[in-house]
């Protein structure tokens, strides 16, 4: 594996070169090292995990404190890719100052090498004064989840001639904050082809068709590990939710019938201490054992 770290020069530059970008979200160590071995460039620490992790039914209960407990999780495992840690709902979007304090504790107690916002125009100035400060900005442009209570669910973007321009304006309002790269999420495939010609900066799609300079999934979406509904545009790479339950019924069964554990995968201990110890359990019941 090539143990170079990947940077924000280098993500800029794979644009430049026609180079695919490769992001999955990560939440754990384990996860996150298999990932890395894979040679995945950038793993999102997305506040995603409060729907795959914490059970929750949408993004918003997620704090700044879970994003950093998780990210010092990914951060131990990435030998080679970038760490991107998700800003949560009201990290950002008070004021520019709070944001900018907010994506330090990403950076510094995280350990995340960029943070990651939502919104276009009016996230721009908090865009603005974090890239201002030193932290690495990755963009988010189309759906936001952490909006979805205002967009009356999670709903494609970008499907009407006023809400193409509103789309066109967030992404350029992104780019001219500073922003590194964008997420588009849930585009049409057209709209999303457009920015990606116009843009500057790398835009990784999400549900925004094959146009983008890279892609994003919420990993355990294309495991299918995650399967209380599928999002139109996740591929499952592999049926592991499947997999996990007969494995789970298989060790049930195990354990009941008496087959699991086998003294082949028990301890064991030499004749002498055997003997010891059958010279202990003679003994009264009233006796230490000593």
């Amino acid at each position: 594996m090539n143990e170079k770290r990947v940077t924000v020069p280098m993500v800029r530059g794979m644009k430049k070169k026609g180079e695919k970008i490769v992001m999955l979200t990560a939440y754990d160590f384990t996860f996150a090292a298999l990932m890395d071995q894979a040679e995945i460039d950038i793993l999102l620490v997305g506040d995603s995990l409060g729907m795959v992790v914490q059970g929750h039914d949408s993004t918003l209960p997620v704090t700044v404190e879970d994003i950093i407990y998780h990210t010092r999780a990914v951060k131990r495992a990435a030998k080679r890719a970038m760490v991107v840690a998700d800003m949560p709902f009201l990290s950002y979007q008070i004021t520019p100052e709070e944001a900018v304090l907010n994506a330090g504790r990403l950076l510094k107690e995280g350990g995340a090498d960029a943070v990651k916002v939502e919104g276009g125009r009016t996230t721009a100035p908090a865009i603005r004064c974090m890239t201002d400060a030193g932290i690495p900005v990755m963009g988010h442009v189309g759906l936001g989840p952490q909006s979805c209570k205002m967009l009356g669910g999670h709903k494609v973007q970008g499907k009407t001639a006023s809400s193409v321009r509103a789309l066109l304006q967030d992404a350029l309002a992104v780019e001219q904050a500073g922003a590194f790269s964008m997420v588009i999420e849930a585009v049409p495939w057209p709209v999303a082809r457009r920015i990606t010609e116009r843009a500057s900066i790398p835009t990784i799609g999400i549900g925004a068709g094959p146009y983008c300079d890279g892609q994003v999934l919420v990993f355990a979406d294309m495991l299918g590990l995650f399967t209380a509904f599928q999002p139109h545009f996740v591929r499952r790479f592999a049926r592991m939710g499947d997999e996990a339950v007969q494995a789970f019924h298989a060790y049930r069964e195990s354990v009941r019938n008496g087959s699991f554990p086998t003294l082949d995968e028990s301890y064991s201990v030499d004749d002498s201490v055997l003997q010891v110890l059958d010279e202990l359990t003679k003994q009264s019941p009233d006796t230490h054992w000593s």
